[in-house]
């Protein structure tokens, strides 16, 4: 059990580190983004379980198996003392361990209910403040003269764009971005966002964490992207993220408490539209 628990650590430390750092870095997600997301999202699981599992395995060594050492410690913690072979660095890595999986297994519960919370309140303001869009379903309009656009998700869901953004975009501009927004929808992005950024907010320290979620927020972006794409075709997008910038999409969702688009996503989303919208990014977009 020994040679598996180190095994397992040296997995769980190359996937904290070297393997998502060089997964952040590469050019290659812009061009495969739905891959990426697996990858990112298997990581994730896989270094937590192999985390756990390497201090369960290192804590339960002594009895040769995780239900040996349950069956040995569990009459122990009432009656004492500890079984032979046990000692308390194994103790405290069988508590690290659960203790880790509770801390996570919490900030995902309590992650998810408030963002629960939020796209209710969210729906209910947009079902009493917005005017919708004759011909299409679930799109809701708000009185606002900035131009914004974001969808709420849920059993029900909206889209919801402002005067200002209508007023801006052309017909094809605005059919990109409502076509943007219910990708995001469609693909149930909000589940796949709010997992890690459950994971940020339940491990802050690590540096890793906070570079996942934000490589997996571009990478949503992309696959949004590519949705209108094939709703409108690229100049369309691109005129669309032109017009309206990084600031015309406060967070993929209205519960979207982590990052949020800024102009170096910005800047990556055109370059993978054409070639020559690298020119663009030059001058900040018009908001």
């Amino acid at each position: 059990m020994l040679v598996v628990a180190v095994l397992l650590g040296i997995l769980a430390l190359a996937l904290a580190w070297p393997v998502p750092v060089a997964l952040a870095g590469a050019a290659w997600p812009a061009h495969s983004p739905g891959v990426a997301l697996a990858l990112w999202q298997a990581i994730a699981v896989a270094g937590g379980v192999s985390m756990i599992g390497s201090l369960l395995l290192f804590g339960a060594a002594p009895a040769g198996s995780l239900f040996g050492a349950w069956t040995a410690l569990a009459p122990a913690m009432f009656t004492g003392p500890l079984p032979a072979g046990f000692g308390v660095v194994h103790l405290a890595a069988l508590t690290l361990a659960a203790g880790l999986a509770v801390h996570l297994a919490l900030n995902l519960a309590v992650t998810a209910v408030r963002a629960e919370r939020e796209r209710r309140r969210q729906h209910q303001l947009v079902a009493l403040l917005g005017d919708p869009i004759p011909g299409e379903p679930r799109t809701r309009v708000l009185a606002h003269p900035v131009p914004l656009a974001y969808c709420v998700p849920g059993i029900r869901t909206a889209t919801v764009l402002t005067d200002g953004l209508v007023e801006t975009l052309r017909a094809d501009e605005l059919a990109a971005v409502i076509a943007h927004e219910r990708t995001h929808l469609d693909q149930l992005h909000h589940l796949v966002l709010l997992a890690f950024r459950a994971w940020h907010s339940a491990l802050p320290w690590f540096p890793i964490a906070n570079r996942a979620e934000r490589a997996v927020a571009q990478l949503t972006e992309m696959l949004a992207d590519d949705g209108a794409r094939h709703a409108t075709g690229d100049d369309s997008v691109r005129r669309a993220i032109i017009q309206v910038g990084s600031a015309g999409e406060p967070g993929a969702y209205a519960d979207a408490g982590g990052v949020s688009p800024d102009l170096a996503m910005l800047e990556a989303r055109l370059a993978r539209l054409a070639p020559s919208t690298a020119q663009h990014t030059q001058n900040p977009p018009r908001v």
